[in-house]
């Protein structure tokens, strides 16, 4: 059976804290959805700001092969005419064959918050819905508050979504504004609504205050409801929406629902992460479906069965929606998951031979060490090559001395003086900072530029520093991860002192002896 995928990323997410989207932004989140197979995009709100309004204009020439753009805003206001209300002008200015407009289906909320009068709040919706309709729209009536206003007045609620039926509606959007009901409230007042309009499409609007707006969309389907709203991240107010990607996952493979066009499953996590580098936003790692690690496995016994079964510990493969099995490197990996990760870097190495069983044992001891090697891949892959007796150092240490001065002078408050031997030759150089390791980076880039001049294309992207046994107070030994990139790739190493520049000096080393390696 087909679902409608009706996603508001850039009209209810953008409500979220910290997200916003410029013009050029949305037009690439559009373009996004529109290439995975979303039916309709809820654009924004062209009466709320003339940004918007400028927004809908230039949409008008984007060329898109399946998605519908909708318009959003509000029934008419009390007191005046549909014809004279600005919001539903703009909504026809906006010049979208879908608009979407939300009106009150709790009493409450219409006694109290908008101070009309029962049968003016169900007129405002007719006459908005009729309105619209005449005009060409096809309208998708959202009932704000719908559940929680069902079961304070039942019959209200529906004679709510009975007034935007007999104007026409296209679409009836049952929402749970405040994102509180259960999973089986979901499933059984959709029922109800189903039941009573079964000629006209169901909605189902979810918010997840209680952390059941996945469960509870799942519950709304099963009852009849036939089009899905959601943002494509979970982005919104308050604790979000319902997460699109995990509900698209959930119904299309595991309930045998259609979505979104078949093939277009695998672009599911590509298309995460660009709307998240939009939206400037990180998927969590451990996201359902399309976090980095929705399918990482860490325990020795948990990486050996996926190696053996892969269903055993993991309920799809990850392929499917575009995602990576990924093992983690720690001290409780086993052997297979250890050898499953370096067999790209050293295929010659045998599982079962003497050196790998010496690779088990080092990565044991530096985990008692405080080392950690899951997000620092690049420091383990240096660390092996040191076992196996392939490393190659590309320059070595004689020493270095690190300065600090207040006041800062022009925000440089660290200097760095440093003294290395590359092939015999000895150099000197000193830099100041903002700070000890960006002092020592740039003092050992320019010490390495005249034997490395790829080195200029290595940057620092992130410093992260964890204490790590914080009874010690400023004796604790400190975990460093330093992640670098180039044009084309990037990389994390770490390294561990009880010296917090002694750590960084590990790490950013390692950075630059794995970017020269790769070379």
């Amino acid at each position: 059976m087909k679902l409608q995928i009706f996603d508001s990323t850039l009209r209810d997410g953008a409500q979220g804290a910290n997200i916003s989207f410029s013009v050029d932004d949305k037009i690439k989140v559009i373009e996004t959805l529109d290439r995975l197979g979303i039916d309709f995009i809820e654009a924004g709100n062209p009466f709320s700001n003339p940004a918007e309004m400028q927004f809908f204009q230039r949409a008008a020439a984007i060329k898109l092969s399946h998605a519908k753009l909708v318009a959003f805003g509000s029934t008419r206001r009390k007191g005046i005419s549909a014809a004279e209300d600005s919001n539903l002008k703009s909504l026809l200015a906006a010049n979208t064959e879908y608009v979407a407009i939300f009106g009150k289906s709790h009493i409450m909320h219409v006694t109290d918050v908008i101070k009309a009068t029962p049968e003016e709040n169900l007129a405002m919706i007719y006459d908005s819905v009729k309105f619209l309709t005449e005009k060409g729209k096809k309208v998708i009536f959202d009932a704000e508050h719908f559940f929680d206003g069902y079961k304070t007045d039942a019959e209200y609620a529906l004679g709510a979504l009975e007034s935007a039926h007999r104007a026409g509606a296209y679409c009836l959007c049952l929402c749970d504004t405040n994102g509180g009901i259960f999973p089986d409230e979901a499933y059984e007042i959709t029922k109800k609504v189903t039941d009573a309009f079964p000629d006209t499409i169901t909605a189902i609007h979810c918010h997840n205050d209680g952390g059941l707006a996945v469960a509870s969309t799942i519950e709304a389907v099963k009852a009849g409801a036939r089009q899905i709203q959601g943002t494509f991240l979970g982005f919104g107010e308050r604790c979000g929406n319902t997460n699109l990607s995990t509900t698209i996952c959930n119904l299309q493979l595991k309930r045998g629902y259609e979505c979104i066009p078949e093939e277009h499953l695998p672009d599911i996590y590509e298309s995460a992460m660009a709307i998240a580098e939009t939206a400037n936003a990180a998927v969590p790692a451990n996201e359902p479906y399309i976090g980095m690690n929705a399918f990482a496995h860490k325990a020795g016994m948990h990486a050996d069965g996926v190696l053996k079964y892969s269903s055993s510990f993991e309920h799809i493969d990850p392929e499917r929606i575009g995602n990576k099995r990924k093992f983690l490197l720690s001290e409780i990996s086993g052997k297979s998951a250890i050898y499953d990760k370096l067999k790209n870097y050293f295929p010659y190495l045998d599982k079962n031979g003497k050196e790998m069983a010496e690779i088990v044992k080092e990565l044991k001891e530096r985990a008692l060490q405080g080392y950690q090697y899951e997000a620092a891949e690049a420091s383990f892959v240096l660390l092996v090559e040191k076992i196996l007796g392939k490393y190659k150092t590309s320059f070595d240490l004689i020493n270095y001395k690190i300065i600090s001065e207040q006041p800062a002078i022009e925000g440089k408050v660290d200097s760095a003086i440093i003294k290395i031997r590359v092939n015999g030759a000895t150099r000197i150089t000193a830099s100041d900072g903002e700070g000890p390791v960006h002092a020592m980076d740039l003092a050992l880039r320019s010490a390495l530029s005249e034997f490395y001049p790829s080195i200029a294309q290595v940057t620092l992207t992130d410093f992260k520093v964890r204490v790590l046994d914080s009874d010690k107070a400023t004796a604790a030994k400190v975990r460093v991860l330093i992640t670098s990139a180039n044009a084309s790739d990037s990389w994390t190493t770490v390294g561990v002192s009880e010296d917090v520049i002694e750590a960084s000096w590990i790490a950013l080393t390692d950075s630059i002896d794995y970017a020269l390696m790769k070379q």
